[in-house]
């Protein structure tokens, strides 16, 4: 991944306008469309780290299907925790901003503005 990046998802408008905030700001980030080019176990472990949170669990969509199917509400393992979003990307909260060895959810998409 580059200086700045985005994981992105084009469908996700809080995704889109996060990405139009970096290009308003002059910026151009490193686009990564995660559920074309998903993103591996150690590149979730690290954004989790980057983020500060205490589990995987708070980086997952848990209004998605898969997070019911999947019972993940119930899973406090965390290497399972991360394999589920490397095995259904969609669960991945977006967008996130990784800069300056930090990283950001784009909700809202200012929130991001904090680690460039």
């Amino acid at each position: 991944m580059s200086e700045l990046t985005i994981l992105h998802n084009p469908r996700c408008s809080k995704s889109r306008q996060t990405l139009q905030l970096l290009q308003d700001k002059g910026l151009s980030p490193e686009i990564i469309e995660y559920l074309k080019t998903p993103i591996d176990k150690e590149q979730i472990k690290n954004i989790v780290e980057l983020l500060g949170l205490s589990s995987a669990k708070d980086l997952m969509r848990k209004g998605e299907d898969a997070y019911k199917e999947q019972q993940l509400a119930l899973e406090e393992d965390e290497t399972k925790l991360i394999q589920a979003m490397v095995d259904t990307p969609k669960l991945i909260e977006r967008p996130i901003v990784l800069a300056n060895g930090k990283a950001a959810i784009g909700r809202p998409p200012e929130a991001v503005l904090a680690i460039l």
